[in-house]
């Protein structure tokens, strides 16, 4: 692929089946970047002592995926580098081990990679309408970003 050809792209998808680490990272890779940065959140099996049986996750898609892009136009005017950004969230159940979210972002050299995966998975924990319930042996419970603007804004 010529570089004129591999012009800066944003891959967003909200979808219920498995994540792919592979897929993700192969949408970024482009010729003219020494860096893919990648952040992987997956659901563990235990929360404040309790076991966590897996984690459900539901979406305003339409209005999370206007956020998505916004986060990447920020991505793009903060590190003018990055050439290519992928944010994939899984919606629906997630087992354990399994991953609810993979973000992937290319840029020339690791710096600005790096910084803006950091940028994108917090952001998108603060600002993107996407709601976790805790799936635990005998109870659930829907859970607050701290970082969530909206879920603060009363205390």
């Amino acid at each position: 692929m010529d570089e004129s050809e591999d012009v800066p792209k944003d891959f967003i998808k909200l979808k219920s089946e498995k994540l792919s680490v592979d897929e993700v990272s192969e949408l970024v890779i482009s010729p003219c970047c020494g860096a893919v940065s990648l952040f992987i959140g997956t659901t563990r099996n235990n929360f404040e002592g309790k076991k966590v049986i897996h984690l459900e996750y539901e979406a305003y898609m339409s209005m999370a995926e206007t956020e998505i892009k916004k986060i990447c136009r920020d991505v793009r005017q903060k590190w003018p580098s990055v050439r290519h950004i992928a944010v994939h969230h899984r919606l629906g159940v997630v087992p354990i081990t399994e991953a609810s979210v993979i973000i992937a972002v290319s840029s020339p050299h690791r710096a600005e990679s790096l910084e803006a995966v950091m940028y994108c998975i917090n952001t998108l924990k603060a600002s993107v309408p996407i709601w976790k319930k805790e799936i635990y042996e005998d109870e659930y419970s829907w859970k607050e970003n701290k970082e969530c603007f909206w879920a603060n804004s009363g205390k």
